[in-house]
């Protein structure tokens, strides 16, 4: 799988999450609702990352690569937070 067919599945499996709770966070605790911001935070980085990646074809964009898989796990990690928290 290409890296960037890879990148694409992971951004839309995170979007599948992150709308799915957008939807719940009306009904969401105060400690959901701080954990919502600081991954809305990393999701605006993380697409700047895969939107880098693409415009790239040079050796930097492999750090650029390995810096957005791991701010995507910290993603699922927080919306995994969220969703036990809901």
């Amino acid at each position: 799988m290409a890296k960037d067919e890879r990148i694409n599945k992971l951004v839309s499996f995170l979007e599948q999450q992150r709308d799915e709770l957008k939807v719940k966070m009306h009904l969401a605790k105060a400690d959901a609702k701080d954990e919502w911001q600081k991954v809305e935070k990393k999701w605006d980085e993380l697409i700047v990352k895969v939107d880098n990646i693409q415009d790239e074809a040079s050796e930097s964009s492999k750090d650029i690569e390995v810096a957005a898989e791991k701010l995507a796990d910290e993603i699922k990690k927080g919306y995994e937070r969220i969703k036990n928290k809901i």
